[in-house]
């Protein structure tokens, strides 16, 4: 890792949470880093904030008395007042520095900023703060988003420092990214944890903007060339529940089932935990409906899965 003693200019990434005291990303007590930006846009996002790479302001209009502070705060004119109603319109083509001026003015704490910049070093040093909890539980550090690979030089860096600290690595990846590029990430990485959302193309191109030749290469790539590889799956009713699709996820990953390296399966029942967060970036929640599934719907899909011996948990939040 690049000292600033040396004059350097030290690996920044702009993130939006850290999260401590994490035991569902990895083995044991686990501090998540969320990086902002990611190359896919699925309809079940949970962390919106965490799609674009930029600094973005997230604004709780139930809360707003359209005082207008923030109007005068804003030295990038992001904040107005409409002319027709009186209310508080956030600009959304205009671009957010994170000064923050908007969020200390507010009087009725509506307003936020996600995005942050980070050194690789103050990274580390919030990392490092649990390495007791890491010792005792077997746990460590995930980093996800967004996407982590997104920002691929400050990825591999914080995972090389947290390397040479004795820190278990995972990074939690969509795995839309080069190949080349991931597998330098790779060497720094003790377990992937690795999202397959649909095994077709022109399916997985709907629902989440892109097609996923490139991610079930990687995957393949990973798995083949031994690294630990957990896969993940988002599950909703509907869309990937069916037992077409498990068969082909299933005939997928047959092949690598025994290897040391292929850590199992966990599915990822639905949930709504992000739904308000779009409503604060102005943006419109992507599902209809309830595509959750019931405790029956997830039995049966974890039994089709038992039945050719994969190790398989239901991750519940």
């Amino acid at each position: 890792m690049e000292q600033a003693n040396t004059g350097a200019i030290e690996r920044k990434a702009l993130i939006f949470n850290v999260q401590k005291y994490n035991m569902y990303d990895g083995p044991g007590v686990r501090t998540n880093v969320f990086f902002k930006g990611c190359p896919l846009r699925c309809k079940w996002c949970a962390n919106p904030e965490g799609l674009e790479r930029k600094m973005q302001v997230m604004f709780k209009k139930s809360a707003c008395i359209d005082c207008g502070a923030c109007v005068a705060a804003c030295p990038e004119g992001i904040h107005v007042l409409s002319g027709d109603t009186g209310k508080h319109v956030v600009l959304r083509d205009k671009t957010c520095t994170g000064c923050r001026k908007c969020v200390a003015v507010c009087p009725q704490n509506a307003l936020e900023i996600t995005g942050e910049m980070k050194t690789v070093s103050e990274l580390l040093k919030l990392v490092e703060e649990d390495a007791a909890f890491y010792e005792l539980s077997g746990g460590g550090v995930t980093l996800t988003g967004g996407e982590c690979t997104s920002q691929p030089e400050a990825c591999k860096n914080l995972l090389m420092a947290c390397r040479q600290e004795g820190i278990h690595t995972a990074i939690e990846t969509c795995g839309q990214i080069g190949t080349e590029k991931l597998l330098e990430i790779a060497g720094y990485v003790d377990l992937f944890l690795f999202d397959i959302k649909h095994m077709d193309p022109e399916r997985h191109n709907e629902l989440t903007g892109m097609s996923n030749e490139r991610i079930l290469h990687n995957l393949r790539e990973l798995l083949r060339r031994r690294y630990n590889v957990k896969v993940r799956m988002p599950m909703l009713k509907g869309i990937n529940d069916s037992r077409e699709e498990i068969d082909m996820v299933i005939q997928f990953l047959l092949p690598f089932r025994d290897d040391g390296n292929f850590k199992g399966i966990d599915l990822l029942p639905y949930h709504k935990l992000g739904v308000n967060k779009y409503g604060q970036l102005d943006m419109e929640y992507p599902i209809a409906g309830d595509p959750s599934l019931s405790g029956e719907d997830l039995d049966r899909i974890e039994g089709w899965l038992t039945e050719y011996d994969f190790p398989v948990s239901v991750v519940r939040h």
